[in-house]
């Protein structure tokens, strides 16, 4: 008798456990047992870790050219890229030196330390969009849903017309419309105050513009069906028949019942903003030369690709692999965010 109490009790103790356990620690449970998140994880964790001591890691000025070194690649490479032969073999033609751990540009720059510098402006794209879509499309979307009537109307409409322009074209328009030479413009001006000012940030003001500018449209129309999907549900009539005020209503328990599908959606979207800073640092409309980028290195290393592959490989990994990355961890929190995958392994 006193075991099968004993037994009982114990089974309460369980179940009140896993009762008491909230949505959000059954969620971070769930996100660290997937083991590809865990990884897009460590990946963004190393890039951070890098960017921020960049200066520390990197073992030559991003910018110091030496043209002896041109073109020369350290002695394990010829063995990784076949089609590079050394010099003093038969066809040769590679510089040797192994003062460069991913060799050295057309210029004489250390590839190395210019990728480690790149992952700077690769992170501060991929924070600034979804940073610029949070408080611009999270907002609109959120008074968009809930006020409904003409105030959605006009927001939705509003939306409509920037989602008719593709948005490549658009940040390209604008860094174009945005960029004439210093010379072109009277010093007194906006525009050359914010040339300037595009100058000193090595062409990233710009860019950041470009996304802020066509970065809000998906997420305010996802905040919008979020917010209407629970505008009419129990606990919001509730928290009405209370008096909660509207604002009130919005942030204390609209917002945090659908962060869950809009921190996965600007996740996943990372990607693509990295992606367009790159290809406009690919085209000649990102950051300004000698600032690193790697969509700008691997402009640059494409020509000489048969030749020098290592110019373009190594730049075009770090990209691949940032982007995999912040892939990954957005599909994680796909399913752990989802509440219907509570309780399962």
């Amino acid at each position: 008798m006193a075991s099968t109490l004993n037994n009982i009790a114990t089974l309460n103790t369980e179940l009140s456990a896993v009762k008491s356990e909230s949505l959000f620690r059954s969620s971070i449970k769930r996100l660290f047992r997937n083991y590809f998140a865990v990884l897009g994880m460590v990946i963004i964790g190393v890039f951070i870790l890098t960017a921020i001591f960049a200066d520390s890691i990197a073992p030559y000025p991003y910018d110091r050219q030496t043209l002896r070194d041109s073109d020369s690649a350290p002695s394990w490479m010829p063995s990784v890229f076949p089609m590079m032969i050394p010099r003093g073999e038969v066809g040769g033609y590679v510089k040797i030196n192994d003062n460069y751990l991913l060799g050295a540009d057309a210029l004489g720059r250390d590839i190395f330390s210019r990728i480690v510098h790149g992952t700077r402006i690769s992170l501060m794209v991929a924070f600034i969009g979804p940073t610029v879509a949070i408080i611009i499309g999270l907002s609109l979307g959120l008074v968009s849903g809930f006020m409904g009537g003409w105030i959605d109307n006009l927001i939705m409409r509003a939306t409509d017309i920037m989602y008719a322009f593709p948005t490549l074209l658009l940040i390209i328009l604008l860094m174009s419309f945005f960029r004439p030479s210093t010379g072109q413009l009277d010093p007194d001006s906006l525009a050359y105050a914010l040339n300037r000012l595009d100058a000193s940030m090595g062409g990233m003001f710009f860019i950041f513009v470009g996304i802020g500018i066509t970065s809000w449209m998906q997420l305010a129309r996802l905040t919008r069906g979020q917010v209407l999907s629970v505008r009419e549900l129990e606990y919001i009539q509730a928290a009405e028949s209370l008096g909660a005020s509207r604002w009130t209503i919005m942030t204390r328990h609209v917002l945090p019942n659908i962060l869950g599908p809009i921190i996965v959606a600007e996740t996943l979207t990372i990607p693509r903003y990295i992606s367009y800073e790159a290809f406009l640092s690919f085209i000649g409309l990102g950051v300004n030369p000698p600032t690193p980028s790697w969509g700008a290195m691997i402009s640059e290393g494409a020509p000489a690709i048969r030749t020098y592959p290592h110019h373009a490989i190594f730049p075009a990994l770090a990209l691949f692999l940032i982007m995999f990355a912040f892939n990954f961890l957005g599909d994680g929190l796909r399913d752990a965010l989802d509440p219907r995958m509570r309780g399962k392994e």
